[in-house]
């Protein structure tokens, strides 16, 4: 069985983003990242984000959404 992660750019974007361990939370799109708390995927540390276990999946497994954008 396959898993699809179907996210929205600006999602695929703050993940990417929160890969770096310093990354900058005051330039990271709010709404964006406030979605990825909720689905699961970031943590919020005090004033900084960590992907989650499931968040690193995501990334590594990706989205077919992704593959259509490069293909087009």
């Amino acid at each position: 069985m396959s898993e699809e992660f179907e996210l929205r750019p600006d999602q695929w974007d703050a993940l990417k983003a929160l890969r770096a361990p310093a990354a900058n939370p005051s330039r990271l799109n709010r709404f964006a990242v406030e979605s990825l708390v909720t689905l699961g995927y970031v943590a919020v540390r005090g004033d900084s984000f960590e992907l989650t276990p499931a968040g690193r999946k995501v990334l590594v497994r990706g989205s077919s959404l992704l593959l259509l954008d490069i293909a087009a």
